[in-house]
């Protein structure tokens, strides 16, 4: 991860660590997706309900969405 220079205002300049997702974050991405095109419901606000943690490997998610599958009752043949 780099430092990156987002700013800079008189002598004062604001550094920022630049970041990316971990394999994990990206399957939690996947699993929001998945979700919202099962419920039909925006995607939206489980993303914006993400907690991260950073990690050697990258951004965490700390409350991955939970899928829940159905499953039928009956046994195909």
């Amino acid at each position: 991860m780099n430092d990156v220079d987002i700013e800079k205002m008189g002598n004062l300049r604001i550094f920022a660590k630049e970041m990316s997702l971990s394999d994990q974050a990206l399957g939690a991405v996947m699993m929001a997706l998945q979700k919202s095109l099962m419920e039909q419901s925006d995607i939206v606000s489980t993303l914006k309900s993400f907690k991260f943690k950073l990690a050697k490997t990258g951004l965490m998610v700390m409350n991955p969405p939970l899928v829940k599958l159905g499953h039928d009752d009956e046994e195909e043949e």
